[in-house]
């Protein structure tokens, strides 16, 4: 029973690895996009919508908003960071 859970736990495991490459593979295209475009590396606006927009799928999804919010935040930094390099900064 346990092996069960746990080999779920690491196929889903294995699924966001692959979906977080995947979203980082297009927001690098982005990044070099806004360093060609020199549009700024962050877009705040955006940001308070895609934030706002995953807490109520949250809650839809009956998962903690907090915890939901403080991964993209986390998701967010590491994107603006990115653009920041791909910018020479």
């Amino acid at each position: 029973m346990l092996a069960t859970f746990r080999k779920s736990i690491d196929n889903i495991d294995a699924a966001i690895i692959h979906m977080l490459a995947e979203r980082f593979r297009i927001t690098q295209a982005v990044g070099e996009y806004k360093a060609r475009a020199t549009l700024p590396p962050a877009d705040p606006h955006r940001e308070q919508r895609q934030i706002a927009r995953l807490r109520a799928l949250s809650e839809e999804a009956d998962l903690d908003p907090e915890f939901s919010e403080k991964f993209l935040r986390f998701i967010i930094e590491e994107v603006i960071r990115h653009h920041e390099k791909a910018r020479g900064g």
